[in-house]
């Protein structure tokens, strides 16, 4: 509980103050380096106008909401199974490989961003969404698994065992019972991994040239290197690029700070 609000204060802190400033600066006159949190004596709301016809927003956002449906989806599925596989039905080296998920958990992005490179150049993907999508599939994967693979350990066997009495084989037992008591656990994980995806920016810097390919926050990096010394009208783009996740955030505020805690028992 303790934990809990600590996070939706720290959350609150974290989040609304940037936004806040972000929000001031935009609406001073583009080419100025505003004084900090001021209100201007005169907005300039074109800001806004100006840098979505100058940073194509609309495609960038569309090419963020591409990779989001492509990547949680398919991190959702395969996690859910194998998380299931590894809770529910032990095989001989089940431990180890669940190890390596863990290990894939904490391993630092920027120490497999060459060699993925690499592998994706080999692939033929290089910029494409493909080659996008599946590395960032691989890389959420160990948290889904290890996500799910908690959720159904700690799961009450007692549903299970009434389903196998009454006939049911594993996999009806895990589509008629399991399945339907992880609701929680799968909207929490749909929630970070959303959120996760369209805020990655390295592997969208590394992997694809065209920035509206890329994700959300990728987009943003191409558009901070044209307007990085125009501090008003970047602040307006990184705006309009950042608000498609930060109002389901603001509205889904109390299940987020909930998946959080959850995430930082589990790692």
């Amino acid at each position: 509980m303790r934990a809990g609000l600590l996070v939706r204060v720290g959350l609150a802190v974290v989040t609304v103050l940037p936004l806040a400033e972000l929000f001031v600066t935009a609406l001073h006159p583009p080419g100025t380096y505003p004084p900090g949190l001021t209100w201007p004596d005169d907005p300039h709301w074109s800001n806004f106008a100006l840098a979505f016809r100058t940073a194509l927003v609309d495609r960038a956002l569309l090419s963020g909401l591409v990779v989001v449906l492509a990547v949680v989806p398919a991190v959702l599925v395969l996690s859910t199974a194998a998380g299931y596989g590894l809770a529910r039905l032990p095989f001989p080296g089940s431990r180890a490989v669940l190890g390596l998920f863990v290990v894939g958990l904490v391993l630092p992005r920027e120490a497999i961003v060459v060699p993925l490179y690499q592998l994706v150049r080999d692939l033929g993907l290089l910029d494409t969404t493909a080659g996008l999508v599946l590395p960032l599939v691989a890389v959420h994967l160990p948290f889904g698994v290890v996500w799910m693979r908690t959720h159904f350990a700690s799961a009450d066997a007692e549903p299970a065992e009434c389903a196998r009495v009454d006939g049911a084989g594993p996999w009806a037992v895990f589509r008629h019972v399991h399945l339907p008591l992880a609701g929680d656990a799968l909207r929490s994980s749909a929630l970070l991994l959303s959120v996760w995806t369209w805020n990655h920016l390295l592997f969208a810097l590394v992997l694809v040239d065209d920035p509206l390919r890329r994700t959300a926050a990728g987009a943003l990096g191409a558009f901070q290197g044209r307007w990085g010394t125009d501090v008003p009208l970047l602040c307006a783009g990184a705006l309009l690029i950042t608000a498609p996740v930060v109002v389901p955030l603001v509205l889904l505020r109390r299940r987020f700070a909930d998946a959080l805690v959850e995430w930082a028992s589990v790692r």
